[in-house]
């Protein structure tokens, strides 16, 4: 049995404060399982960065390079090697399958998309993809919809129904409450306060009485 290659490598420095806010920065806002997805994407972009800097002193082999590139949409106009050697982990974490599924509004979350993938919810034209790190290319993007043998293709399905306004409602009743309040408020205190005049007249009467008997 041939024994797997690993696509990631670990970092050099294991307890590097800020190396470890940013991992997990990225794992929240992509909704990524464990920093491995990070340090394979890490991985990728060192390779292609490796190989500009070789292609800076050969002559063959630029136009394969910018030709994958553009295809995994990760550059979508003429590059330069200095533009890849510029390449961020983010430019390939947003060609992953599950980035582009919450992307275009098929999952109200990053963790819902990958939920939908790992499900096989989502399919690539036809062909069902439960792999959420799957790097789409330019052509394969557009194809990207629920697949459809899946309740979700359904336009009925609840999770395609947009939620209701709920918020907004109670917002508007809490302002029209906020006044009736008020008023209410203000006149207990006008009867509160009319009642301890009455009160502070009918004791200077009676103190009058009083002194004159």
């Amino acid at each position: 049995m041939r024994r797997q290659r690993k696509t990631y490598e670990r970092p050099f420095k294991r307890w590097d404060r800020a190396r470890i806010a940013e991992e997990v920065r990225l794992i929240r806002e992509y909704g990524l399982k464990n920093k491995r997805e990070v340090w394979k994407a890490h991985g990728l972009v060192r390779r292609f960065r490796a190989r500009a800097r070789r292609l800076f002193t050969e002559e063959t082999g630029r136009e394969e390079l910018f030709s994958k590139l553009r295809r995994l949409g990760i550059f979508k106009k003429e590059a330069t090697l200095d533009d890849v050697l510029g390449l961020k982990v983010e430019d390939v974490l947003e060609r992953r399958l599950q980035t582009l599924v919450y992307r275009k509004g098929l999952a109200s979350t990053p963790q819902q998309a990958r939920q939908l993938i790992s499900h096989r919810h989502i399919a690539i034209g036809d062909t069902v993809v439960d792999v959420p790190g799957y790097l789409v290319t330019i052509e394969e993007e557009a194809l990207i919809r629920y697949a459809p043998g899946s309740p979700l293709a359904s336009p009925d399905h609840p999770l395609r129904k947009p939620p209701e306004p709920q918020k907004e409602e109670k917002k508007e009743e809490q302002k029209e409450e906020a006044p009736e309040k008020e008023k209410e408020g203000k006149e207990e205190a006008e009867k509160k306060s009319e009642g301890a005049e009455e009160v502070k007249e009918e004791g200077e009467k009676d103190g009058g009485e009083e002194g004159k008997d």
